[in-house]
């Protein structure tokens, strides 16, 4: 039986045609990995698989070019397994059904089978389900990979069945040893100054596969000098960041944001506020998360927070882009800079869990208006004391329901302006003791 979506050179294509970069360099065993030592170490996870011959199915989570494909091909060739790799963006379940009916072929002959599926999060419920079956009873060892957080888009009981491994993106040091090694393949250095050749390796931002595409354009320039930062720039479009408005990317930037303005850190946020924008982030979800973080991480410690925010909110309404964007970024400074404090967002919550709990407590009689006479007779309204009639416009009396005890909710910081309302909460603590 053929091996369908088995990885290979098609037999049509010459030996002699040309192959790209990456293909020439793709590493040969695992210690000629770049990168991942945190996976691929003698004590990390697969090295002490690899070591004790017990390799469990895997989900590859990391960006783009960063080894997921190649460090599952030399897994399979470690383990003398038979490598077979699957995109879920093609296959569908008559596919797999294939792929699978191969594999328990290749089972009653005495050989196992690493699938390799990429992209697996494109798989959806019924498709994942699909996998278990095949995974339990051993006809496949699975190695899924995915860009996106596995605990979002893989299901549990896949999930459960597979161990998560994460790999990172490529740093400038791991970057300069795979130019390094493109260079000896090609026979010459790249003809770059160091501060181009520094500059190359930030275009490639961690993803080794996009370096060598680079590389290799830059390698077939015809020149004699050296090129400059400046005259690379002019040659190469600079790739565009990684950024998914509706993945992983666009919760860990927001993420960033929000915490930086926690922070009080104004360069840090504007930075993140920058890479969200550059990114194609919607500037209206950004004014939301804007105000929705005055609420939240400065409330009354600055009450002009969030007028602030409104302000700018309406100022990119009627200016658009980009010049509505800098009223977006005058406001993160002044969020980042002012007194932090989440006492009113606490005091709430909390008000919100008491409210849960005593739901069903009637008002105090005395605060109640007694609009007839059967009410007036009931006691509703009898006793309530009139503020203003106090000299100090202050009665004392209780506002919460009879049959609960007085809950302190809110609890002022002594930041900013709640530090003055703290004092007036402590006034009135006063009065109220002293009246009993």
């Amino acid at each position: 039986m053929s091996d369908l979506f088995d990885s290979g050179t098609p037999p049509e294509v010459s030996k002699a045609a040309p192959r790209p970069l990456a293909d020439r360099l793709r590493p040969r065993s695992l210690g000629e990995v770049i990168g991942q030592a945190q996976l691929l170490g003698p004590e990390a996870p697969l090295g002490v698989m690899l070591g004790s011959g017990s390799l469990s199915s895997l989900v590859f989570w990391g960006p783009p070019g960063v080894g997921k494909t190649t460090i599952a091909r030399l897994l399979a060739d470690e383990t003398d397994l038979h490598f077979v790799q699957i995109s879920a963006i093609f296959t569908g379940v008559p596919d797999l059904k294939k792929v699978f009916e191969a594999a328990r072929h290749r089972r009653s002959n005495g050989q196992g089978t690493l699938l390799f599926v990429d992209e697996i999060h494109r798989f959806n419920k019924a498709q994942q389900d699909g996998f278990l079956p095949h995974m339990e009873d051993g006809t496949i060892l699975l190695v899924g990979a995915t860009t996106e957080n596995p605990s979002f888009e893989l299901n549990a009981a896949l999930l459960s069945r597979a161990q998560v491994l994460v790999l990172e993106r490529l740093s400038l040091a791991d970057l300069e040893r795979l130019a390094q090694r493109a260079e000896q393949e090609l026979g010459r250095s790249l003809p770059l100054d160091g501060p181009a050749r520094e500059a190359l390796l930030e275009m490639a931002d961690g993803d080794g596969r996009a370096l060598l595409n680079l590389v290799e354009q830059v390698a077939a320039w015809k020149t004699d000098a050296k090129l400059t930062s400046d005259a690379l720039a002019k040659r190469l479009m600079k790739r565009a960041a990684k950024y998914d408005k509706s993945g992983d990317e666009h919760y860990n930037l927001i993420s960033a944001l929000h915490k930086s303005v926690r922070g009080s850190d104004p360069d840090a946020a504007l930075y993140w506020l920058a890479r969200m924008l550059t990114g194609g982030e919607d500037p209206r979800y950004l004014a939301r998360r804007i105000t929705r973080i005055a609420i939240e991480d400065i409330g009354l410690a600055d009450p002009q927070a969030h007028t602030v925010c409104l302000n700018a909110w309406q100022t990119y309404e009627r200016l658009g882009s980009p010049e509505g964007e800098l009223a977006l970024g005058q406001a993160v400074i002044y969020l980042a800079l002012a007194p932090k404090s989440n006492a009113g967002y606490a005091g709430f919550k909390a008000a919100i869990r008491s409210a849960a709990a005593t739901g069903s407590e009637p008002p105090p009689k005395h605060i109640l208006n007694a609009p007839t006479g059967l009410m007036k007779e009931q006691g509703y309204g009898a006793g309530y004391a009139y503020d203003h009639d106090a000299e100090d416009g202050f009665s004392g009396q209780n506002y919460f329901p009879e049959a609960m005890e007085r809950a302190t909710l809110y609890d002022p910081v002594e930041r900013g302006f709640e530090r003055e309302l703290k004092k007036r909460m402590a006034y009135f603590d006063k009065l109220r003791t002293r009246r009993g």
